[in-house]
């Protein structure tokens, strides 16, 4: 698999559309702010972020998020070539990947019809205070 010209994906990052979902709470697997996520967002809706982004993808939708299993797909990112040098040099890490992904998926065209009618900055910032962890 890796000598015939095929890239090597098992080494490449991993985003789970649960890590940049603002519905989702950290204990759910949330890895950025609420105010820098966005709604919802699908394997399919990353990869094309990332082909935006001109980063090598691959999305693998049979492939599940452990936390909640029913949160089907995933999508592979090459950041660093074989070489270490990086394919997009605007996004260093999976941080930041992530970060651009989610500012890139509510401008997704598949999306634009949908999220019309309803404010989104109204709905942000009434959920920022719930969540967290309970204090014993």
């Amino acid at each position: 698999m890796m000598d015939g010209g095929v890239p090597n994906i098992k080494k490449w990052v991993v985003v789970y559309p649960v890590y940049i979902n603002s519905k989702k709470t950290i204990a759910e697997g949330r890895r950025i702010s609420v105010e820098k996520g966005c709604e919802n967002p699908t394997c399919i809706e990353i990869g094309d972020c990332c082909s935006h982004l001109k980063l090598p993808f691959a999305i693998e939708i049979d492939k599940a998020y452990p936390r909640d299993f029913m949160q089907v797909g995933r999508v592979r990112v090459l950041l660093k070539r074989e070489d270490g040098s990086l394919c997009n040099p605007a996004i260093p890490s999976r941080k930041q990947l992530m970060l651009h992904v989610a500012e890139l998926v509510p401008r997704h065209p598949g999306r634009t019809k949908k999220q019309e009618p309803a404010s989104t900055s109204n709905a942000a910032t009434s959920k920022s205070g719930k969540g967290g962890k309970k204090k014993r």
